[in-house]
């Protein structure tokens, strides 16, 4: 089974220059899949998530995306929110993970993990409405 997903991510201007100052920020894309019974709770059937590290080089003027040891730079903010917010074809679970004709829900989100900011920041993000940034859920059922 894949993925593909699209997400409106903006920077708030708290965020943009904490980013411009040298402060990394990291973005967690996550995946909930669940087969819904009834009278009884839901079976987890997969979960996963990726996390993507963005900084800032004032030296280069160039933003760096990098998820473990692969990364990709880019020229302007506007392409690392579309970079980031942006899935395709993401392998989510095995098809022998899914049984045809059983309901199963599937829940996406994205959000800025601020447990992974350094501290004098993480106290800010607790504190102000322009550090957190997360997406809802979006949940959908489907029958293969």
């Amino acid at each position: 089974m894949l993925l593909s997903a699209e997400f409106g991510v903006s920077l708030t201007p708290a965020l943009e220059q904490a980013l411009d100052k040298g402060v990394p920020l990291y973005f967690t894309i996550e995946f909930d899949l669940v087969r819904t019974r009834f009278l009884w709770f839901p079976e987890k059937i997969a979960q996963w998530s990726i996390t993507y590290r963005v900084s800032y080089s004032s030296l280069t003027r160039q933003y760096r995306v990098a998820s473990g040891p692969l990364g990709q730079t880019f020229d302007s903010l506007d392409d690392v929110e579309r970079f980031i917010g942006h899935l395709a074809s993401r392998p989510v679970a095995r098809a022998d993970d899914v049984a045809k004709g059983v309901r199963y829900e599937a829940a996406v989100r994205i959000r800025l993990d601020v447990s992974q900011l350094p501290k004098p920041f993480q106290v800010n993000a607790l504190a102000s409405r322009e550090w957190q940034l997360a997406s809802e859920w979006h949940r959908f059922i489907f029958t293969p």
